[in-house]
């Protein structure tokens, strides 16, 4: 892939990158040498491949060297002059952005590596330091070393000081970084982070020219909330959501700030700001006065994350399960989310061994032929003509049951077929009916957040992340915020008393504003998940109960008639 000179042009999934990490006999490349070479590719947005060698460097490694990077002479005694693979280098390298962590010491070493082997690579690839980004993006940490910054993203590195392990780690962190550029500084493309790491760093600068603006600035508070700048005729102009109000505005008044940030200022005469009590009511409130104002320099949100869940396809006759990245007010049920594709295909897995639903399409099942998966009784066989209907209600209540955290009939039935293969003397397929009973052993509901299904909740949400509480019910498709600074009045104690006392007195049919607000929710949440306490109404006989309960500061676990785990592992 050949770089444009214009690299504005390219924006970040479609750019690649070449993270690079090399280790060496000492700091000098004119007098020391590549011992280790780890390269990482980098292609929309994902790690997809590796490259690593020892490299001979015809010299003793020093013992200094050893100790701290753990190669020792024995391990590149037989290894390849960096001669033998400077084009295996030179091609992994290609015409990507190269990447490293202080990358200038890298590239030093493999230039003068390439002049020593005759070759003619000046790498003359468009560079790109995380080293500098830090600096940038996090000045409070004391050390911007990569075992610095990668703890501070939460990044493992395996192997510190080897070459592949830091390239690594040093990839995600990049795209860390990436990350948290597209969504606070609405960075578009390769170039806008290629210049953001080279522009004059300076402390920022708030100081205002506009008297009122610079008085409303004053008054942030360090808390979550949503803000929103007007201009000289009163019209907001933009609105946004912040962990930190005071943190976040000052960011747009930095003298680092992207062109963005610099144009909504310059045209903005007040800013007004609303706290709330954690990030996620700032998340929602947000989202709901963009659609309200529909503010000049907003985009309207439409991307939620990536949630997956575990979806019943009611529409159909004899529904059947599938893995759905979504959900929506479609007459299906959506069991979740869970925390990642791997989670719903084992759950998926599961139901299929441990129930009889049908698991073809339409076309086959209108066949009304029994296939062969009624003949090993994994499906109930409801395609046949003289099926009886409500014994697959019964198999799907089971399931329904069993996606609500009930294992047992699950765990009873793929004993009795592990004992019976066992019997049989068909030991793999009694492992695989072992294997999948320690799954369920392993507590894999505990990485959905809800235990019914999303659509046709009835539960609160405590969330706690500053001190403070917010309250979030979901109730059957409709979703409530004690204290939301977006309605004119609390529907969430109205709506809390309907429940309790099987009164309707709000609009009860959930809207696409309903949908919005429950994505951006669930997105949240799983991500937070340490954070946050759920209680299902089903549970208590009356709100008084209810918030007794939440005020003994007891965990959502509460005790029930039946067995089972039916709250997910929130506290």
């Amino acid at each position: 892939m050949m770089l444009p000179k214009n690299l504005t042009d390219i924006p970040f999934e479609n750019a690649e990158f070449c993270v690079v990490d090399v280790e060496t006999t000492g700091m000098s490349p004119s007098s020391c040498r590549i011992i280790e070479v780890g390269m990482v590719r980098i292609r929309k947005l994902k790690i997809v491949e590796t490259y690593q060698s020892f490299v001979n460097p015809g010299m003793e490694i020093p013992y200094f060297i050893t100790g701290l990077t753990g190669i020792s002479n024995s391990d590149v005694y037989e290894a390849p002059y960096f001669d033998e693979i400077a084009n295996q280098v030179k091609e992994f390298i290609g015409d990507s952005i190269l990447i490293g962590h202080n990358l200038q010491f890298d590239v030093s070493f493999l230039r003068r590596a390439f002049e020593d082997c005759g070759g003619s690579e000046k790498l003359a690839n468009p560079l790109l330091c995380t080293l500098k980004l830090a600096r940038k993006m996090y000045p409070g940490l004391s050390s911007k070393s990569l075992s610095s910054v990668v703890k501070h993203l939460k990044v493992r590195n395996k192997n510190v000081h080897r070459a592949l392990s830091d390239a690594t780690a040093t990839a995600k962190v990049l795209l860390k970084m990436i990350k948290e550029l597209k969504t606070k500084e609405d960075f578009k493309t390769a170039a806008e982070i290629i210049d953001f790491q080279s522009s004059p760093f300076t402390e920022p600068d708030y100081r205002l020219t506009k008297k009122k603006l610079a008085e409303d600035v004053a008054k942030l508070p360090d808390l979550p909330g949503v803000y929103f700048f007007r201009n000289s005729k009163g019209v907001v102009i933009y609105v946004g959501k912040a962990k930190s109000l005071k943190a976040r505005v000052k960011s747009h008044l930095a003298s680092t700030a992207p062109s963005k940030s610099r144009k909504i200022v310059s045209q903005a005469e007040r800013l007004g700001f609303t706290t709330t009590n954690s990030e996620l009511t700032a998340l929602i409130a947000e989202s709901e006065l963009i659609k309200i104002y529909n503010p000049v320099h907003n985009v309207l949100l439409k991307k939620f994350g990536n949630n997956f869940f575990v979806k019943v396809l009611r529409q159909e006759e004899y529904p059947r399960v599938e893995m759905a990245r979504k959900f929506d007010f479609d007459g299906n049920d959506y069991f979740g989310p869970y925390t990642n594709k791997e989670s719903v295909k084992n759950m998926l897995k599961l139901i299929e061994r441990a129930f009889q639903l049908r698991e073809c399409k339409d076309k086959e099942f209108n066949k009304h032929k029994g296939c062969y998966l009624t003949q090993i009784y994994r499906c109930i066989g409801p395609c046949m003509e003289d099926f009886n209907g409500p014994e697959y209600e019964k198999e799907l209540d089971k399931v329904y049951e069993f996606l609500s955290g009930k294992n047992q009939y699950a765990l009873d039935r793929l004993i009795v077929k592990m004992k019976d293969y066992s019997e049989k003397q068909r030991f793999e397929e009694a492992s695989q009916m072992r294997d999948l009973i320690n799954l369920i052993l392993s507590q894999i509901h505990k990485t959905s957040i809800l235990s019914e299904p999303v659509n046709s909740t009835k539960v609160l949400i405590e969330v706690r992340t500053t001190g403070k509480k917010d309250f979030v019910l979901l109730l059957s498709g409709r979703i409530f915020i004690k204290d939301y600074i977006v309605d004119d009045r609390d529907y969430f104690e109205e709506a809390l008393d309907d429940y309790f006392e099987n009164t309707v007195s709000y609009s009860a049919e959930a809207d696409r504003s309903d949908l919005d607000k429950i994505k951006i929710a669930l997105s949240w949440l799983i991500r937070n998940r340490n954070n946050v306490r759920v209680f299902y109404l089903k549970d208590f006989m009356s709100k008084q109960e209810l918030f007794k309960h939440i005020q003994s500061g007891l965990t959502g676990k509460i005790k029930r008639p039946t067995k089972g785990c039916q709250l997910k592992d929130l506290c």
